[in-house]
């Protein structure tokens, strides 16, 4: 019998398309927080001249202010190791948002006057109290209360460093010396195993209490990753089979056409299994596969997506080659341009074994799911930047058209879009018009976008207005990080040390969809030719 992937290549220049129809939607921005007023606070950046801050963060926090969703007042306060101005730092801001060839800066001018710039030496607790001094003069010129949010957009090596200075200096301290709240925003990787993350925890838990520390991983302030909570638990359609008995396997993709870029500093450390399985593979797996919560409250949605976690079986070492295959990505073609391969790009060793594709085959061994495969796939300078979750559905378990149509019916197909297409889709059967009895698979999409005209949230909007309310739902819990470590770092320690670590890398061309050892399972969950 065929796969019944493979069958849907074969019928696909076959299927029509049925539109659904969505309500038009207008919804003001401050609804679409789900708050009334914001407080008023002060967020300081720290990582301030770096890219995350000019390319990311301020973008989105100017972004909404353009729509009136930030709280007033609000101030903004960078600070890193360069020594700037404030007026350079606003200047250096405004020239790297211009750059982007959509820039609108119609309100750039009245933006500015909540920018704010402090030097500061990371490891120097004098530095600290001179910026705790600086902001609450801040604090009293502004009237912003003394909440305040601090972001750490710096290497993972200062988390540490900066989390125990804010401690010593008296800010991470809430409700004491004129502070408000205090919120500390941690960007990824959180540890890059389990023995450091568990450091990490120890060291900021010393001076944050949990309710402080937002770990971010932008993927799931994503609009369609935050829909599936939605899609799964507001339908009653779905939800009834939502299980391994009508669920035949399970497919996540996060394809990049990028390849290393200027990153080889840290991908050379961190390979694909830690830049994104650890955070945003785990975390779409999290929210395909949970328990629905009793209310939808942070707390008990994050226990849920930890309880994933917990119950993902351990890769067996007899079954690996079929469940681990990793890839490293050679010279080919993007777009009609020769790019280079890995071991080509800036900055990577000649000989570096460091995976850049990887398929993991995993299953979660509770009642809902025993047995259903999921594919778990990441990999850079594939065919196409996607992001997809692929639903396959069981076949129908009796054909009685078998007579007339033969044996194999095609099974449905659930297919949730994330980028480049926000969309849903679902393939199911249908008769073809006409005095034969014959099938045909009909597709129906429903477009993210779809009669909606009101404001739309980027990740890190939505992340930084998460922070500002204090809700911590899209956020990591210390226990979902040390359970995800938990799975992966058996497999990273075996794959970075068994002796024939070489020969289990396997090459694939810039531009294919992996290594040939990849193949038979990417037809199950790629609609490519």
């Amino acid at each position: 019998m065929k796969d019944s992937a493979m069958s849907d290549d074969n019928v696909r220049d076959q299927k029509t398309t049925v539109e659904a129809k969505a309500p038009p939607m207008d919804i003001p921005l401050q609804e679409c927080v789900g708050v009334g007023r914001l407080d008023p606070c002060t967020i300081v950046i720290f990582g301030a001249s770096g890219d995350l801050t000019s390319r990311k963060l301020v973008p989105a926090l100017y972004n909404l202010y353009l729509n009136d969703g930030l709280p007033k007042p609000l101030i903004i306060v960078g600070a890193s190791r360069t020594a700037l101005s404030h007026d350079e730092f606003r200047e250096k801001l405004k020239s790297s948002y211009s750059a982007t060839g959509n820039a609108d800066l119609s309100l750039w001018n009245e933006f500015v006057g909540n920018l704010f710039y402090k030097p500061v030496i990371y490891d120097s607790l004098d530095s600290y109290k001179e910026l705790a001094e600086f902001l609450r003069k801040l604090d009293q010129e502004h009237k912003v209360g003394g909440n305040r949010v601090f972001d750490l957009a710096v290497p993972p090596s200062l988390y540490p460093v900066i989390g125990e200075m804010l401690g010593k200096s008296g800010l991470a301290q809430e409700g004491e010396n004129g502070n408000g709240w205090s919120r500390l925003v941690v960007e990824k990787p959180f540890g890059r195993d389990l023995k450091t993350a568990k450091e990490l925890d120890e060291t900021l838990h010393r001076n944050f209490l949990e309710h402080q520390i937002f770990r971010i991983d932008h993927y799931l302030a994503k609009e369609t990753v935050q829909n599936i909570l939605m899609f799964r638990f507001a339908n009653s359609i779905f939800e009834p089979i939502w299980n391994r008995s009508y669920i035949g396997y399970v497919g996540i993709v996060a394809a990049e056409k990028l390849g290393v870029e200027m990153r080889a500093g840290y991908y050379e450390h961190a390979g694909v299994i830690r830049d994104m399985f650890q955070n945003h593979i785990m975390q779409v797996l999290a929210m395909i596969t949970m328990e629905p919560p009793s209310l939808f409250e942070a707390d008990l949605v994050r226990d849920e997506r930890a309880k994933v976690f917990r119950s993902l079986k351990p890769l067996d070492r007899s079954k690996q080659a079929d469940d681990l295959i990793l890839g490293q990505y050679g010279p080919g073609i993007i777009d009609g341009v020769e790019v280079p391969g890995y071991r080509g790009e800036p900055g990577v060793n000649a000989q570096s074994l460091i995976p850049t594709f990887a398929m993991m085959r995993v299953f979660i061994d509770n009642w809902r799911w025993r047995g259903v495969p999921f594919y778990l796939v990441s990999g850079k300078r594939l065919a196409k930047k996607m992001t997809r979750v692929v639903v396959q559905f069981r076949r129908v378990p009796h054909s009685m058209f078998r007579n007339v149509l033969g044996e194999e019916i095609l099974a449905n197909r659930l297919v949730l879009g994330i980028y480049p297409q926000e969309k849903i889709t679902l393939t199911f059967q249908t008769k073809h018009p006409g005095a034969r009895s014959c099938l045909r698979p009909v597709t129906m999409d429903f477009s993210y976008d779809q009669n909606y005209s009101g404001p739309k949230f980027e990740a890190y909007e939505k992340v930084l207005l998460d922070c500002i309310q204090g809700d911590q739902m899209l956020f990591w819990s210390d226990n979902g990080v040390r359970l995800s470590w938990s799975f992966l770092t058996p497999i990273l320690e075996e794959c970075e040390t068994c002796d024939d670590r070489g020969a289990r890398l396997h090459p694939y061309h810039s531009g294919s969809w992996g290594p040939d050892a990849a193949k038979r399972w990417m037809k199950l969950i790629i609609d490519e030719p």
